[in-house]
């Protein structure tokens, strides 16, 4: 599917949909809309939208309302935000996700925050866009355990959503692939950016930082090797790398593998963007790591050997102050944005 840089202002959508509902979105924000800024510190070309699927205001609205409904579920009881909720920086704040049932996935969902600009999506990357990683969960067994026929046709029997489905693409037609579009649009929206390193490193505030965290930053930059992985305005080189996390067990989750069969693929997952970090708990694929200071840690120690350990992970020497001022500079990756939840779905 190709892409291309979104032609209007999806940080215009995004502060409506954040502020929490309808009311407060542009009722004729059209897809030729002229751009606005994105937040600062992240760039608007980057961000990644379908030419099939250019953000509109309707779409985003309708895609809001779906992240947020179980009908999407078997049961009815799970959602998008169950794993990705926004109180926890749209992640996953349990180890793993728990779907239907009780259900329990291997893996910690990781946010939902800037995923408009990854390259791949899922930890393993298994798909290409938002698109595709939105019908995932949904015919997931563990997960909402539906069919995408059946969610389809749930989605479809309510008679709330035929007008919202028509403002967006035209009639009142429901498919499977108008859900995904929907879905991805909003989450296209979930921008965060003007943190305290933003309006250090880009608005050139130096009050922004604290002494710790910009001691934090040069480690970042240069002895803790971080940016060789977390790089660019999203944080993330958006690529694979086996840091040892969970190698150690009988049957290790061989991440990346499972989509390349290429054995150097080993054990590698993607680096996730480390913007609203502190609110993202728990950490790593699996959430074995509780807290930052586990993962600064973890990497100290230079993870943990396998046979496909990624050659940048190495052991770090670092002193406990050092440790600290990491810490203290990952928290200040926090953006400014606030969201509120729908207060209900179509009827």
């Amino acid at each position: 599917m190709k892409n291309h840089v979104v032609s209007l202002s999806a940080v215009a959508i995004a502060a409506a949909v954040f502020a929490g509902g309808a009311a407060c979105v542009p009722a004729a924000m059209a897809a030729d809309a002229s751009p606005a800024p994105m937040p600062l510190g992240l760039q608007a070309g980057a961000l990644r939208t379908p030419a099939d699927n250019p953000i509109t205001t309707d779409k985003v609205e309708l895609g809001k309302l779906l992240f947020f409904d179980t009908r999407l579920s078997k049961d009815g009881t799970i959602n998008c935000a169950t794993c990705h909720a926004p109180e926890f920086g749209f992640a996953e704040p349990r180890k793993v996700s728990t779907g239907i049932g009780g259900a329990q996935g291997g893996r910690n969902a990781p946010t939902a925050i800037n995923s408009g600009f990854s390259f791949f999506q899922f930890w393993d990357g298994r798909a290409p866009n938002l698109e595709e990683q939105a019908k995932g969960p949904i015919a997931n067994p563990i997960e909402m355990g539906h069919t995408l026929e059946d969610a389809t046709k749930a989605i479809a029997s309510v008679p709330g959503y035929k007008p919202l489905f028509k403002a967006a693409f035209g009639d009142e037609t429901v498919t499977t692939d108008r859900i995904a579009q929907a879905i991805a649009s909003f989450e296209r929206t979930l921008l965060s950016g003007n943190s305290a390193w933003d309006r250090f490193a880009v608005g050139h505030d130096e009050s922004a930082l604290s002494d710790s965290a910009k001691r934090g930053l040069r480690l970042f930059e240069g002895k803790a090797k971080c940016s060789l992985c977390h790089a660019g305005f999203s944080l993330s080189d958006g690529i694979f790398h086996n840091l040892g996390v969970g190698m150690a067990a009988a049957e290790p989750d061989l991440g990346r593998f499972k989509v390349t069969g290429q054995p150097a693929d080993k054990g590698a997952f993607k680096t996730p963007t480390l913007r609203d970090i502190s609110k993202t708990a728990p950490y790593m694929h699996d959430g074995s790591q509780a807290t930052l200071e586990e993962v600064v840690d973890f990497y100290n120690k230079g993870g943990e050997a396998n046979p496909t350990l990624d050659v940048k992970v190495v052991k770090l020497d670092l002193s406990a102050q050092d440790k600290a001022d990491l810490v203290a500079f990952m928290k200040s990756l926090d953006g400014d944005w606030k969201f509120a939840r729908p207060t209900a779905s179509p009827k």
